[in-house]
């Protein structure tokens, strides 16, 4: 059922020799007319002070990109960098929902190598209404709770009644400080991103000394709202099975329930048909793989795993520091979308030959 069909590169540094330029975090929308636009983080290293979202159109299919240009010109007088993800709403306004992190210390990083904390931050969104061609200058979102630190790993939800979500977590600060621990949330709007005063609560296990990582959400055809979560154990240094979640008939989210996956950094995508395609980064076998999903009742079947992508084994082992491991991660960050043939785009970020490039694959889920 499951078929990879074509791969190729939304973006590789195309002068290695001449300057250092390593790409991440790629996000993906279809346009109305078959157009793509990709958002992606270009820098010369993953937490270097040049660290920057660009975007890219693809006019056929994905097979050919133009070249990235900037996100937008960030000119605040405060030393910051910046990661945002693109998502699409149903009548064709692209919202990019990202992070700025201030960098006062030019020798420090963006993760305290200490206790995992974030520079300081605060979450922006931009919009385009001509297809990601021009975005409005960024606006602070006021959140309903204190982070400090949000993660910036998802797009926009539009769900089914016009909510918009912001998938998110808790974030510990550069001091190690995290008053709601390092959980799985949401932001809720229910004005079209004009302002963020709700949070819904998805998964916490920090009781534990687990953090509930990059997560990944999709809404189902019945409306309820599925959720798979990375679970990182921060006191062994590794990553746990991934767990899933549903919500209830008040749109709570249950417990948390294995899925018989060994994987990190998934994302879901809901197909027409009502089934779930997720991606993910495995961490028993090497690559990128595909599982074809449907929930029945509450119940999560996987029915077909293949590999996607084959190019390296990566995932957090503890047997580093975590911090360390995180920023040395050698592919992953998932983005799906459906094309209008059926056909599943999947772009995601990887290290071949020793540069990170934006790659994309086309599946087939027949």
């Amino acid at each position: 059922m499951l078929e990879l069909v074509s791969t190729g590169l939304v973006y590789r540094n195309p002068k290695p020799h001449l300057r250092s330029i390593h790409a991440w975090h790629p996000s993906i929308v279809l346009l109305d007319d078959g157009t793509l636009v990709a958002g992606f983080d270009l820098g010369e290293a993953v937490e270097s002070l040049d660290y920057r979202t660009y975007t890219a159109r693809s006019v056929d299919n994905g097979s050919t990109w133009s070249e990235p240009k900037p996100l937008f010109d960030d000119d605040t007088a405060r030393r910051c960098t910046h990661t945002a993800r693109l998502g699409r709403t149903r009548d064709g306004l692209i919202v990019a929902l990202g992070g700025r992190f201030f960098r006062d210390n030019p020798e420090e990083g963006l993760v305290n190598r200490e206790n995992l904390g974030y520079v300081p931050m605060e979450l922006i969104q931009l919009t385009s209404s001509d297809g990601g061609r021009t975005f409005t200058p960024p606006k602070v979102i006021r959140t309903p709770l204190v982070g400090p630190g949000f993660e910036i790993c998802h797009r926009l939800v539009e769900l089914s009644d016009g909510t918009w979500l912001l998938p998110t977590s808790t974030w510990k600060g550069w001091n190690g400080e995290a008053p709601h621990g390092m959980q799985a949330i949401a932001l809720v709007s229910r004005d079209r991103g004009a302002s963020w005063p709700e949070w819904m609560p998805i998964a916490d296990q920090y009781e534990r000394g687990v953090i509930s990582w990059e997560q990944g959400l999709t809404e189902l055809p019945d409306g309820r709202l599925l959720v798979v979560v990375w679970s990182f154990n921060e006191r062994t240094g590794h990553s746990e099975p991934s767990r899933y979640t549903l919500t209830n008939d008040e749109r709570q989210f249950r417990p948390l329930r294995l899925n018989e996956v060994q994987g990190e950094t998934a994302k879901l995508l809901t197909l027409r048909d009502g089934r779930v395609l997720m991606v993910y980064r495995r961490i028993d076998q090497p690559g990128l793989w595909a599982n074809l999903v449907t929930i029945e009742d509450d119940q999560w079947m996987n029915h077909e795993s293949i590999p996607l992508w084959r190019g390296t084994a990566s995932w957090m082992s503890g047997e580093r520091n975590s911090t360390d491991e995180l920023s040395g991660l050698k592919f992953g960050f998932p983005s799906l979308v459906q094309l209008p043939d059926g056909d599943v785009l999947v772009v995601f970020w990887c290290r071949e030959e020793c540069i990170h490039n934006i790659r994309w694959l086309r599946v087939r889920t027949a």
